[in-house]
């Protein structure tokens, strides 16, 4: 092999090494990919009430629970949304991811749900009430994190069957939950268990 042929591997290789190189740095400078921010429950209903209507005229939402892990202002990246057509005797549920719909399915049980109460507080309001109703104490004395917040007409009222409720979730590793029930009008603690 003579000399001009050894000169040009070698400038071919370290031009490789280079693009290799600078094409590294590009990886390492680039953001990740960010996650969705979190957001209120509220702040996904005007999406998947669209969706909804356009799935059944007299569709009417029934139920709504956090789909991902919560934060300490009662946000989450996802929320889901279960809404009733009393005409087709059916349920349907979307998620809620980054602003958009990531999620719809259609649900085989058949079953008679009421629809929300009209004005219900937002899981930040509703949040704010569990904590101060006994939340914040069980976070700090077990080490507890809120884990469900669902809000929903009648199952868990105490004394109203038609009142809409949010039920917030509070577990911990090394005692059992804590569930407290928030009126979603009023922001009134109706009740708190363990189990």
């Amino acid at each position: 092999m003579d000399d001009l042929t050894r000169r040009s591997r070698n400038r071919r290789a370290e031009s490789g090494s280079a693009v290799a190189f600078a094409f590294a740095l590009a990886l390492a400078a680039a953001p990740a990919l960010a996650e969705p921010p979190a957001f209120a429950a509220r702040e996904g209903l005007e999406l998947v009430s669209a969706a909804a209507q356009a799935w059944s005229a007299d569709a009417v939402l029934v139920y709504l629970e956090n789909d991902e892990d919560l934060d300490g202002a009662g946000r989450a990246t996802r929320w889901g949304y279960l809404f009733h057509s009393p005409s087709q005797a059916r349920a349907r549920a979307w998620s809620v991811r980054g602003g958009k719909l990531v999620a719809a399915e259609n649900l085989d049980m058949r079953f008679d749900a009421p629809a929300l109460g009209a004005g219900w507080l937002d899981s930040g309001a509703a949040l704010a009430a569990a904590e101060a109703g006994g939340g914040e104490r069980f976070r700090n004395d077990h080490r507890g994190r809120l884990l469900t917040m669902l809000l929903m007409r009648g199952a868990l009222s105490e004394g109203d069957p038609d009142a809409t409720t949010w039920t917030l979730v509070y577990g911990s590793p090394g005692a059992p939950s804590l569930f407290v029930v928030v009126d979603a009008a009023t922001g009134r603690i109706q009740r708190t268990w363990r189990g």
